[in-house]
């Protein structure tokens, strides 16, 4: 039996994705991210200084923070406070480690950009969806400081987004959301950068196995959907960033 997206999707089709930038006013570069009804708020600052490992170095550095607010799901989700959850531990690290993958922080000097995914809804997704989204707020915040004269050359060498794909019932479907995903017998998380250079891919089989032949189809559908976001996030920054 062929799975029927509840959404009524092709098997190879995004949600509908958008990015509204300066969606607060003190954060440097911020952005709300929507993909289907998931919805994350990414922002990112910049903070004078380094980590002590890089002190006197010349180069910056970034780090993500990741949470999900209680009303972010049909049940509340307790706040997490002294002690992070391991998957809240485990999604921060992959969305630090993929936007640092765009920087020369040579060029960015002893500054750190502190990158803020703050998930509003979930449907799935949330991760890929920091991802995409913080990379928007990224490109607003690095032209924040070229403004203002604190850099006179972008330290972006790299593009970053993000997407899931799954295996359900058989078939690959690109961009799960819930259904989906709790459905799914094999789910990848897959980050790329501009020139389809694989940054991370997380994937494994919920239940049995799978084939290099499946793990390759799927890798072939991520692309095309990361290729598709790509595009959206050129044509969200080629306009100018509105008023907060």
């Amino acid at each position: 039996m062929t799975w029927q997206r509840p959404d009524g999707r092709q098997a190879n089709e995004l949600r509908p994705v958008c990015f509204e930038r300066n969606f607060t006013r003190f954060a440097a570069g911020s952005v709300l991210a929507r993909c289907g009804q998931t919805q994350v708020l990414c922002t990112v600052s910049v903070e004078d200084g380094v980590p002590p490992f890089l002190k006197g170095s010349g180069r910056g550095w970034l780090t993500a923070e990741y949470r999900m607010l209680p009303g972010a799901t049909p049940e509340r989700q307790k706040r997490e406070f002294l002690k992070l959850s391991g998957r809240t531990q485990e999604i921060q690290r992959l969305i630090g480690r993929s936007l640092r993958s765009t920087l020369d922080f040579a060029a960015l000097g002893e500054r750190t950009l502190m990158v803020d995914a703050d998930v509003l809804q979930a449907d799935a997704g949330t991760r890929t969806t920091a991802i995409t989204g913080s990379y928007v707020a990224l490109q607003d915040a690095i032209a924040h400081l070229m403004a203002k004269g604190q850099l006179t050359t972008s330290p972006l060498i790299h593009a970053v987004a993000a997407v899931s794909v799954g295996l359900v019932q058989g078939e690959a479907l690109l961009d799960l959301k819930y259904e989906e995903d709790v459905a799914a017998a094999v789910d990848f998380n897959v980050v790329l950068n501009e020139t389809l250079q694989i940054i991370e891919v997380q994937g494994t089989a919920e239940e049995g196995s799978f084939s290099r032949s499946q793990m390759n189809q799927l890798l072939d559908l991520a692309e095309k959907g990361i290729t598709e976001l790509f595009a959206l996030q050129q044509q969200v920054t080629s306009a100018a960033a509105p008023n907060p």
